[in-house]
């Protein structure tokens, strides 16, 4: 049986950063569930918590992968590389986690 994978992020941008980069920054994500298989979702949005345990981490993507190895291919593609690229700049920092479901 294959398992899926859940694979999240935390963005913290960095001050400065423009809605219309956070917006591209968005849109960045969503071509990547177009352009690379193996993505069966991909959700991205601004923290709306009331916990206040963002730690400053204000907007999260999660990417659902149908398998281990399609994400395993996903993390070296050149179109995820070239994304990394163009996104990295905007940060002051990310955090990635993935589990299985």
């Amino acid at each position: 049986m294959k398992s899926q994978v859940k694979h999240i992020g935390f963005f913290k941008f960095k001050v400065g950063t423009t809605q219309a980069e956070v917006d591209e920054v968005g849109r960045i994500l969503e071509s990547l569930m177009r352009d690379i298989p193996g993505i069966l979702d991909l959700t991205y949005g601004a923290n709306m918590s009331p916990e206040g345990l963002d730690q400053g981490y204000t907007f999260s993507f999660v990417m659902v992968f149908e398998s281990v190895a399609a994400r395993d291919t996903y993390l070296p593609h050149p179109i995820h590389q070239a994304a990394v690229v163009k996104v990295i700049p905007k940060l002051e920092s990310v955090v990635v986690c993935d589990h299985t479901f």
